[in-house]
């Protein structure tokens, strides 16, 4: 029996790119798609009940409940939260389904969006118009990521329960850069 040969050296995962959130005007502009990137700060959670009470509000010319303006939208329904911890599991929702809803968010001032799931060709072209970048989450390890959350409250509709929007402090929250602001698209690599 023949040992396998060595071909090539084993592959190094480079270290992940620090960011904070609320954006200025420049930290996305150097992303790329597939760069890794640890985010810290404030983030917003928003699924589709949300999305649909944020449009109206827009559409009705009201102000919007939080102000999203530079700042990152999270598809998710957080779980309770265990004893002694600040939020249960918070896994990535597919964000195809919020496709539809998110240009008046991003003419809004909305800089990112995090999910998980290949988009629809027109929000990968809303994402480099508005020079918005759109992250993944890696599904399937929501306990993990909820140990990135220092802090959560419901900041807005909270009679939509888990799809209340929540102001989040994150940590270190791992990313991966999906689409970027210049059209890079992790899916097409």
């Amino acid at each position: 029996m023949n040992k396998p040969k060595k071909t090539a050296a084993p592959l190094s995962i480079a270290e992940p790119l620090r960011i904070t959130a609320p954006f200025n005007g420049d930290d996305l502009k150097c992303l790329k798609a597939g760069d890794i990137v640890h985010l810290s700060g404030t983030i917003f959670s928003a699924r589709d009940a949300a999305h649909k009470k944020l449009l109206e509000a827009i559409g009705w010319g009201l102000g919007l409940p939080v102000d999203i303006k530079n700042q990152a939208i999270f598809y998710l329904g957080p779980s309770p939260a265990p004893p002694g911890k600040p939020c249960g599991s918070i896994g990535p929702t597919t964000s195809a389904r919020m496709d539809d809803m998110t240009e008046p968010l991003l003419k809004a001032g909305l800089k990112a969006a995090i999910g998980k799931g290949k988009r629809s060709e027109n929000a990968k072209k809303l994402f480099r118009q508005y020079g918005a970048v759109y992250f993944v989450a890696v599904g399937g390890v929501a306990a993990y990521l909820s140990r990135k959350v220092k802090k959560i409250e419901v900041v807005a509709y909270r009679y939509l329960g888990p799809e209340a929007i929540y102001r989040l402090e994150v940590k270190d929250f791992p990313l991966i850069v999906a689409y970027d602001s210049h059209g890079g698209d992790i899916f097409t690599r």
